[in-house]
């Protein structure tokens, strides 16, 4: 009886669950780890033609890419800020055509390491590389 009354409650948990709304996006926030700070602020500054701003906190030095409606991150050097070719790939948003930012990554100090690879009409493209610091990171166009 106990395992039954057990199976109820959870079944309620989970319709209570399902009358939440789904998360949409699954990401919130990145952030990319840098030895030489402003040697990373370079590279991307670079390739994607912006100006990021940096700011000190806490022993932490955080340079913000520019995001007004999306999903913002930054750069971020510190205890613990370990730049790697392994573990989790961030898809940066490569624009209209990732070719215009994948063109400038070996001028800027890293290395591409894949191509623009087509994925499919509806997915578009992707492109993989390593940046200033040694992070494996992947660019995305629809073009």
């Amino acid at each position: 009886m106990g395992s039954t009354v057990n199976l109820k409650k959870r079944i309620k948990e989970a319709n209570l669950l399902k009358q939440q709304a789904p998360v949409k996006n699954f990401i919130a926030w990145f952030e990319i780890p840098a030895y030489n700070h402003y040697r990373s602020v370079a590279f991307y500054n670079y390739i994607f033609g912006i100006e990021i701003t940096t700011v000190e906190l806490n022993g932490f030095a955080m340079s913000f890419f520019p995001s007004e409606n999306g999903i913002g991150g930054a750069i971020v050097t510190g205890q613990g800020c370990v730049p790697g070719e392994t573990g989790t790939l961030i898809y940066l948003n490569g624009g209209n055509d990732l070719n215009d930012v994948l063109s400038k990554i070996n001028e800027a100090g890293g290395r591409v390491v894949m191509e623009k690879t087509f994925l499919s009409e509806t997915a578009g493209y992707f492109a993989l590389f390593i940046d200033s610091e040694g992070n494996r990171l992947a660019l995305h166009s629809k073009h």
